[in-house]
């Protein structure tokens, strides 16, 4: 058995603990638990970064025409050294991870005890991991390509206060049957009481699919990819821009006529990003399915070569955000995203926070509202929240002119100087169009900004680029940061965030009247500014002096 422990310790680090085999003492507190042991393919799962090398090498010996050099051969030694290297180790760390869950034993009179999760690692040093199961918050699955031929998943359970990832237990890799068992039992202590409403929220429907496209990905992605093979064509020695196909293509493109090639060449781009990304759509959103497995947790699965199934309890769920991406909000879609603890640090918040992928603004809304359990807050018009001062709007366009139209402009009316009048030409075409674009971005950015409150909920709108709805739990913001700038000083402005242990750890409500900030910060959460604030004194008596 493991190192006792005290009743109710939140966890427990041992650097070498006894073996398995010892009997339990009769008054002790815990059932006698057997260790259990990770599955055998793991060794497997870990000899998935060979692909890399050996199809490097491959390439290599295929562009050659089958003739390897030295440099091949002496890679494909060293491959083999890390493999066997490698492979022992992994044998070794698969032989000394065990995990188990233990019991209160009935009778023992253990007042305080809770089931704990014990996990049991380590090469050299021992290491003992311990937490009870009512800290644990999320419980997610993951199964990559590799993982999914092999039949095997990786689980990872989040713990209060796992914000930076420290906290979570990770077990690499579990049969799948396996992982869904022990998921169940992680969970088992959770009210199992049935939701009084249909417990699913939402599925996937590919009608949804028409959305795809409306993201960033739909060009940078196309980019994004161009890049990655540069790169892996340039690790291999191979240089793309000396392929012959390459430079007919970019010899006819120079010698057409630009008014057509350049249209036609973003028509190419567009589709390659609309196909890239309704594949991407297609592969995470797989099998989507949102929904209550009870009273107190919700849980989120998809995913068609990569799995994914997030679980997020209930008590850590601190409110939704309704994004609205620009092209999105154009085509009349929105997407959810979750603000709740426990789900990682701020990339692994990213992957999992999604309870919706880009869908109808009516059905977003109606997510955001099924997840809150109540009508989402900041569902009406944006007339509805409290508008921000006009010289909000002025520091928009200020920016804009300042940051994109003007340095622009400069550039190319000087080099129009230095070498061709068509560039003068350039640049006040550039400066025309770019103006009415800063404008008109800076015209929405202002019809955005919005704050209020909507019962136990603060809710704030902002963004042009993507349009965030947050609605957050007031009882759930622990700190206020007031920020300023000499010039959001001299406009009467303040950026007031909202700090909370979830999500993106802040949000923000930009340019607010400083004169109304921090009576807007005491309504939403009261007591945090208390110490802070000045209140006014009782009237002065008449012929009294003033100390």
């Amino acid at each position: 058995m493991s190192t006792p422990r005290e009743p109710g310790a939140p966890g427990t680090d041992s650097g070498a603990s006894a073996g398995s085999g010892t009997a339990a003492p009769p008054d002790a507190p815990f059932e006698e638990t057997p260790w259990r042991r990770l599955d055998p393919r793991t060794l497997l799962v870990h000899c998935g970064w060979m692909a890399a090398p050996l199809g490097s090498l491959a390439l290599t010996a295929l562009a050659t025409g089958g003739r390897i050099n030295t440099e091949a051969w002496i890679t494909l030694a060293a491959i083999s050294a890390s493999f066997a290297v490698l492979t022992t180790l992994g044998l070794i760390r698969w032989a000394r991870t065990e995990f188990r869950i233990t019991v209160p034993r009935r009778g023992a009179g253990a007042g305080g005890t809770s089931p704990t999760f014990d996990v049991r690692s380590g090469l050299l040093t021992r290491r003992l991991r311990s937490v009870p199961l009512h800290r644990i918050r999320t419980v997610d699955l993951t199964a990559t390509p590799v993982h999914r031929v092999l039949g095997v998943t990786v689980l990872r359970a989040g713990t209060a206060g796992s914000g930076d990832g420290s906290s979570e237990l990770s077990l690499e890799a579990l049969a799948v049957p396996e992982a869904e068992r022990l998921r169940t039992e992680l969970l088992a202590y959770a009210d199992a009481e049935a939701v009084a409403n249909d417990p699913v929220v939402a599925r996937i429907n590919w009608r949804w699919l028409r959305y795809a496209p409306l993201t960033f990905w739909v060009i940078g992605g196309v980019f994004v990819v161009a890049g990655g093979a540069y790169r892996a064509l340039d690790g291999i020695g191979i240089q793309a821009w000396k392929l012959g196909f390459v430079q007919r293509a970019f010899t006819e493109f120079g010698a057409g006529a630009l008014w057509l090639t350049i249209p036609a060449a973003l028509l190419v781009i567009l589709a390659l990003g609309s196909v890239g990304a309704v594949v991407l759509y297609v592969e995470n959103w797989w099998s989507y399915c949102l929904e209550w497995t009870d009273s107190r947790t919700l849980r989120v699965r998809r995913g068609l070569l990569t799995t994914r199934a997030v679980t997020i309890e209930r008590a850590r769920l601190r409110g939704v955000v309704l994004r609205e991406p620009l092209l999105l909000r154009a085509g009349g879609g929105a997407l959810v995203r979750a603000v709740a603890g426990g789900l990682g640090n701020r990339e692994e918040n990213r992957k999992r926070s999604g309870l919706l992928p880009p869908a109808p603004r009516a059905e977003a809304l109606r997510v955001a509202g099924g997840t809150l359990r109540s009508p989402f807050p900041g569902s009406a018009a944006p007339a509805a929240l409290t508008p921000h001062p006009r010289v909000a709007l002025r520091r928009r366009r200020v920016r804009g002119l300042l940051f994109v139209v003007l340095p622009g402009t400069a550039v190319l009316a000087g080099l129009g100087a230095a070498f061709t009048p068509v560039l003068l030409h350039c640049a006040w075409i550039y400066a025309l169009v770019t103006t009415a674009l800063s404008l008109w971005l800076a015209r929405d950015a202002y019809r955005n900004l919005g704050h209020g409150l909507d019962g136990p909920y603060l809710v704030a709108r902002s963004g042009t680029f993507s349009r965030d709805t947050v609605a957050l739990q007031r009882d759930a913001i622990a700190a206020w940061t007031f920020s300023t700038s000499p010039f959001t000083r001299r406009a009467g402005l303040v950026t007031l965030t909202a700090a909370v242990a979830a999500g993106e750890d802040g949000y923000r409500i930009p340019d607010l009247p400083a004169a109304d900030a921090p009576g807007f910060a005491t309504t939403a959460a009261p007591g945090i500014l208390d110490e802070f604030l000045v209140h006014p004194g009782p009237a002065p008596v008449p012929g009294q002096r003033s100390r």
